[in-house]
């Protein structure tokens, strides 16, 4: 088995159209991302059919790109490899079907990959951006934060491929409840780094915004939090700006957080984790990484805030591993909307 493996990898779940070639698992010989950021910002959040169409005409150009950055043909290569869930089942069509006529045309292994657990694995990129951890210090167990627009979860790492769940959201997810508080403030998509932007100015304190502890379990929940919100904005006679804004924007995310950073320390320390990973496009959010980092009685590391998004490098990584435990997807390989990692 070849150790240095170099993967293709496609990544198209949501609304980035990516590819990236990975070496060994760890060394980045490409990394391409064409966003639709702006292509959904006027409908406040992403459109599927929208997302889609987007993805079939970006998926070549993207794939030829990152061929050529790395400077490979596909001779060079050992697998091509594609995230097939979770997602949205339109955008994901379009980078399994790639790479199934990729991997055919070339003759090469395919792999299916699991978006949440490549989540995790681009704390395995070698990479000189601030954040990030190399394999070396990360021991087993691991405990996994994984925050993003679709998914809030803690996931206890055993070792590669090895995964519990310790609890996950149980209406919004942490990206999601961004994105739809960012709308109720009229502040512009995505919501998330609007709403962080905006709670520089503010004081976290100004509003006693409720937290959804859920008793002893490790699960979330932020609906009724989202509620609070806009009751509170409904005060206003006209929508909050300037301060008032700063100030709503700063409560809300305090009460995300805190909910958030004190659920992955107590996990951490009940299941004797080395370290708290944070993962996810949630993971890139300031305030979340000082405040986890202050909590846990262990190391917190995350990404560089390129591989929070969704990006394929971290796919390329997460491919690897199965690649090299001799694992291999069959060209009967589906998109899987609703995949769980465990």
């Amino acid at each position: 088995m070849n150790s240095g493996a170099r993967i293709l990898a496609l990544e198209t779940s949501c609304d980035e159209t990516a590819a990236a070639v990975i070496e060994g698992g760890r060394r980045i010989a490409s990394n391409v991302v064409a966003s639709q950021v702006e292509l959904h910002a006027r409908y406040g959040g992403v459109y599927p059919e929208i997302a889609s169409r987007a993805h079939i005409e970006a998926i070549v150009p993207v794939i030829e790109q990152a061929m050529q950055e790395a400077h490979v043909d596909f001779g060079d290569l050992d697998a091509v490899a594609a995230t097939n869930g979770p997602g949205l089942s339109g955008s994901l069509l379009v980078g399994v079907n790639a790479a199934k006529g990729l991997a055919m045309g070339s003759g090469l292994p395919l792999l299916g990959v699991n978006h949440l657990e490549a989540h995790i694995y681009a704390h395995w990129l070698e990479t000189d951006s601030e954040g990030s951890a190399w394999p070396a210090e990360l021991e087993f167990p691991l405990l996994a934060l994984i925050v993003s627009g679709g998914h809030s979860e803690l996931i206890l790492m055993s070792d590669h491929g090895r995964y519990e769940y310790l609890g996950g959201t149980l209406d919004d997810a942490a990206g999601e409840a961004f994105d739809k508080v960012g709308r109720l403030l009229g502040l512009p998509y995505p919501g998330g780094p609007a709403i962080e932007k905006a709670a520089r100015e503010g004081d976290p304190e100004s509003t006693a915004f409720p937290r959804s502890w859920l008793s002893d379990s490790y699960d979330f929940s932020f609906s009724g939090l989202k509620t609070a919100v806009l009751m509170k904005v409904q005060e206003y006679e006209e929508p909050p700006q300037g301060q008032p804004l700063a100030d709503l924007a700063a409560s809300f995310q305090a009460a995300i957080i805190d909910v958030l950073s004190a659920k992955a320390a107590r996990a951490a320390e009940e299941y004797g984790a080395s370290a708290v990973l944070l993962c996810g496009g949630v993971s890139a959010n300031q305030a979340l990484r000082h405040t986890a980092a202050e909590r846990a009685s262990v190391p917190v590391y995350y990404p560089p805030l390129v591989f929070c998004t969704d990006n394929a490098a971290m796919v390329g990584a997460c491919a690897y591993q199965h690649y090299r435990a001799g694992e291999r997807a069959g060209w009967d390989l589906d998109v899987l909307p609703g995949l769980r990692l465990v």
